[in-house]
């Protein structure tokens, strides 16, 4: 039988390296990607989700991978969930961390004015001045100031056109609204949420009902748990990779 990847999607302003501490241990092949506008891939542009998915595929082609399932947290479970619900060959499971659904219609156009507005704002100003505005945001607030300055000087060699450019192409207001597919696909799904973050936990909370076949794994921490809780979850990630197969299509 062909072996299975875990392949990682980070969030906006993220990159490949902030998956480090939670898979050094995580067995089976690996792979933490760069999205288009980060890292080593800060030249790569998309124009919006379809492209997106374009490229995510583009690049499990490259690297010969058939077989894989997909993680993502923030803008990169947006990802995987848009990703996963074009019915890729081969995707075996969804990992999705504190990652928006969708908006329904008539709330996207307000979106996209607001994630324009934050775009210009990485187009045109000092990157530092932008993330200290961007972590004050309430999603953000279980941060104490010790852990904002942190993570403003890790984020602070973002290149910032190339964040804009990614922040409008992946709006939530330009992203499809897919709670419905979420909630009946077949594809085994793993959603967790933080306590501290009470938007995405009260959301995922409406997302796991008993008609879903959504497995909500609740933890302490608020919206970025990997970073929060490390080592817990690291445990539910090798617990969820190694999980039997036939458990998962139950």
């Amino acid at each position: 039988m062909a072996k299975i990847t875990t392949v990682f999607l980070h969030g906006l302003l993220g990159d490949r390296q902030d998956w480090e501490p939670v898979i050094r241990d995580l067995p089976g092949p690996v792979l933490t990607l760069d999205l288009p506008g980060h890292g080593a891939n800060h030249v790569q542009r998309v124009a919006d989700f379809a492209e997106c998915n374009e490229w995510l595929r583009a690049t499990l082609n490259q690297h010969g991978i058939r077989h894989y399932r997909l993680a993502g947290y923030s803008l990169g479970g947006r990802i995987a969930l848009y990703h996963a619900s074009q019915a890729p060959n081969g995707l075996q499971a969804l990992w999705l961390e504190n990652c928006h659904p969708g908006l329904v219609a008539d709330e996207r156009a307000a979106r996209i004015v607001h994630d324009g507005a934050w775009a210009n704002r990485f187009a045109s100003e000092p990157m530092t001045e932008v993330l200290a505005s961007w972590y004050r945001q309430p999603v953000f607030a279980e941060l104490d100031e010790q852990a904002r300055q942190r993570l403003i000087a890790r984020r602070s060699h973002n290149h910032g056109p190339a964040v804009a450019a990614m922040l409008q192409a992946t709006s939530l207001g330009q992203q499809p609204d897919l709670r419905h597919w979420l909630q009946h696909t077949r594809l085994p799904v793993t959603y967790l949420s933080g306590v501290r973050d009470q938007k995405f936990h009260r959301l995922a909370c409406q997302l796991a009902t008993p008609d879903s076949t959504i497995d909500h794994q609740v933890l302490e921490g608020g919206h970025n748990l990997h970073a929060a809780c490390p080592d817990t979850y690291a445990r539910l990630l090798c617990e969820w990779v190694t999980q039997p197969e036939e458990k998962r299509h139950d």
